[in-house]
């Protein structure tokens, strides 16, 4: 519950957060797939579509991986696995309950130098190919990345201002007697905008578009591409496992135990950042930079005058 003090758990504990990072993934494929198919082929087609990720893990993994002339191929790899590398870091910082893997003074930080490490990621599977389209849908991802990077730090420097601290512990425990969803609404936005911009989601797909072969993962194939795209689901578990001590009181609930109130909480996210994916069109990179720099910074810098205000009332 909030208020409680934050244990940091054993090495040994970081298996087990793997594995919660991982089955949350795997849900949010799931349901990808359940979506894509109702809205093709109605429920029929839905329920089949659940069993989805099996199917293509499995043929990924039989795949045998393509090869281009001239590759960089450690850069190639590291673009192909690092997304993954970098969504467990992400969640190392965030509390189930009252436990947590490391209690940065500095966590709310830790976690957007994560974000930022996703931009030489999926660059470098764009570059490490020698590809045109993988550049291009390289280059295309840095472009989202310039529009979205300064709104979502901004955005997450408002619980930060509340709690008058960086550790996420503290954040939590700022939210007991009020969410800070309910009076930074614009934050929180921001900050989901942000999670699909880093996850390569919904209006942020145009790295990968069709009209460039796939771009950043066109050259990707067998188990590198398995791995990258498992990645962009365990980036959106994780932006969805963050938000929840950051805005949404972290286990704060009735009846069940504060970690289950975190894990359901998560869900919740997960579930609405896999639905705007079909609800949310793609957006050209020079087009979001405008949105980005006009209208979701402006928004984001609103949200913490507003919240430095009401600390210095409060206070």
């Amino acid at each position: 519950m909030p208020g409680e003090p934050i244990n940091v758990v054993g090495p040994a504990w970081a298996i087990v957060a793997l594995l919660i990072l991982g089955g949350l993934a795997l849900m949010a494929s799931m349901f990808d797939g359940v979506l894509a198919a109702r809205s093709s082929s109605g429920t029929s087609g839905a329920l089949r579509q659940s069993t989805r990720p099996f199917d293509e893990a499995a043929r990924l993994m039989r795949q045998r991986r393509r090869t281009t002339v001239k590759a960089d191929r450690p850069l190639w790899r590291i673009g192909g696995a690092g997304l993954l590398v970098a969504a467990a870091l992400m969640v190392t910082v965030v509390p189930l309950g009252e436990w947590t893997l490391f209690d940065f003074d500095v966590g709310v930080v830790w976690f957007n130098a994560m974000d930022v490490m996703v931009w030489a990621v999926v660059w470098l599977a764009g570059w490490g190919a020698n590809s045109t389209h993988s550049l291009v849908g390289g280059y295309r991802f840095l472009a989202h990345n310039l529009g979205y990077e300064l709104p979502l730090m901004f955005a997450l420097v408002c619980p930060a201002i509340a709690a008058a601290s960086l550790n996420v512990g503290v954040v939590q425990s700022a939210q007991e007697n009020l969410w800070f969803v309910v009076w930074m609404p614009l934050a929180f936005v921001v900050y989901l905008i942000g999670v699909l911009g880093f996850s390569v989601w919904g209006p942020f797909t145009p790295a990968f578009g069709a009209d460039i072969a796939g771009g950043a993962q066109a050259e990707l194939s067998g188990v590198d591409r398995l791995l990258f795209n498992a990645g962009r689901y365990a980036l959106l578990a994780a932006g969805a496992a963050f938000a929840v001590p950051m805005f949404l009181g972290g286990g704060a609930g009735p009846l069940l135990p504060a970690w289950a109130w975190t894990l359901v909480k998560t869900l919740v996210v997960l579930a609405a950042l896999v639905w705007l994916r079909r609800k949310v069109p793609a957006v050209r990179p020079d087009k979001f930079m405008e949105i980005g720099w006009l209208v979701l910074l402006s928004a984001a810098l609103l949200q913490m005058l507003v919240v430095s205000v009401v600390v210095v009332v409060g206070s």
